[in-house]
């Protein structure tokens, strides 16, 4: 294998085993920004070492072993606990292929378990919610701190800097890194819910990069919410969440052509949506409402998707309960972006005129100033109204401000076929 291929392997690898790496190693070193530092350098390690010895069969529990044993080194140097030290060695001192075998093992039992317990520890109360959703986000979701800035409409300095103070709090608290229970789970359980929802919103909609959905991100908050499920059963917040991935998911075939370019909802071929997921999805929604929870912030996006879900075509979807259901959704969860999707809803429930004016009052507040979807919506509205050349303008400029290619090629394409509208 040459070895521009190994490194891409590498970086694929590394890219779905750095959560894994980070929450055994933060278990085992009591420090999350340590434990990330020792998964980084077992990626360095291998980017020297597999071009020349080839892709291991195990690259996982390779990653695993070279970053215990980086830890040790370390144990050694600052001479830490010898009781730390024996533990850890013990393991190593096995021979390369049993050691292997063991850790391996050990990650396949209980990755989803370590998994929730990382995402916990970050979301400590002795963080602010918005340090805790942005560590979690760059430990758990593997994103960039340019992404985590565009998910919360912030700027990266500012993401940088809360990462970095949060694993400064997070090492100087003495926490203990396990699950809490009972009482002690309640205060962090909001923000394990929204770190788990922009993880996977981030794979729905990707903010940056070649490709407009990244499905892995899909995949592992899904999984996250499954496991919540079963660790908070009462809760109908975490069955409206998973509701809501449920039913989303649902789509992701059927969003993208086999270009990778942009299907939008009312022209997928709901044929391939996946009903399985739906199911799932209803099923965790009737789960949350009979829990007491159907006005909750998730309870009701995922209604707002059960809408879409039931139309068995685009013309049949219930744009008037869609519109309600927004209002409900703004008082409960009032932030610049559901009042986007809002406008949007009431745009197709009661004509463009009435998205335009709830636009208008968006675009005075100055919020969303950099935020394509908003003149993309805002075409979408012209559009229909008749005014085809004013939309092209705002098609433009919602291109000009997408990071994503596949968005930005689909937002002037839209642009371009305005020419080919008659104006009212």
């Amino acid at each position: 294998m040459a070895d521009a291929d190994t490194h891409r392997t590498i970086e694929t690898v590394f890219r779905i085993e750095q959560a894994r790496l980070i929450a055994g190693l933060t278990r085992m070193v009591r420090d999350v920004g340590l434990a990330e530092e020792l998964a980084q350098d077992a990626l360095v390690t291998a980017l020297a070492e597999w071009p020349k010895s080839g892709v291991p069969d195990k690259p996982g529990a390779w990653l695993m072993a070279a970053a215990k044993r980086r830890a040790i080194d370390g144990m050694r140097h600052e001479k830490m606990a010898a009781r730390k030290h024996a533990e850890l060695g013990r393991d190593l001192d096995q021979d390369a292929d049993s050691a292997a075998e063991a850790i391996e093992a050990h990650l396949d039992d209980d990755v989803g378990d370590e998994l929730l317990s990382l995402i916990f520890t970050a979301c400590h109360p002795v963080l602010s919610p918005e340090a805790r959703a942005a560590l979690t986000l760059r430990l758990i979701g593997g994103l960039t701190t340019d992404e985590i800035a565009r998910a919360f409409l912030s700027t990266e300095p500012t993401i940088a800097q809360r990462i970095v103070r949060a694993k400064a709090a997070l090492r100087e608290s003495g926490l203990s890194y396990e699950v809490p229970h009972g009482a002690e789970r309640a205060p962090r359980l909001a923000s394990v819910l929204e770190v788990i929802y922009l993880i996977f919103n981030e794979g729905y909609a990707a903010t940056a990069g070649d490709d407009l959905i990244r499905a892995d991100l899909c995949a592992e908050a899904q999984r996250l919410g499954r496991i919540l499920a079963g660790v908070a059963p009462d809760d109908p917040e975490v069955f409206g969440l998973l509701a809501l991935m449920e039913i989303q998911a649902s789509r992701l075939k059927a969003r993208v052509g086999p270009d990778g370019s942009s299907i939008p909802l009312p022209e997928q071929n709901r044929a391939q949506w996946d009903q399985l997921l739906i199911r799932r999805g209803f099923t965790a929604l009737n789960r949350a409402t009979a829990l007491g929870g159907q006005s909750g912030p998730y309870a009701l996006q995922a209604a707002l998707a059960a809408c879409h879900a039931r139309a068995r075509t685009a013309a049949e979807t219930d744009w008037g309960k869609i519109a309600s259901l927004y209002d409900a959704l703004r008082t409960v969860m009032p932030s610049p972006v559901v009042d986007l999707n809002r406008a949007i809803a009431h745009s197709m429930a009661f004509g463009p005129h009435a998205g335009l004016a709830l636009i208008a009052e968006i675009e005075q507040a100055n919020v969303l100033r950099n935020y394509a979807p908003l003149p993309a919506a805002k075409g979408d509205c012209l559009l229909r109204a008749g005014r085809p050349a004013e939309a092209r303008r705002q098609f433009e400029a919602a291109a000009a401000l997408s990071r994503n290619l596949r968005e930005k090629e689909f937002l002037l394409a839209r642009a371009a076929a305005c020419d080919q509208v008659p104006t009212a």
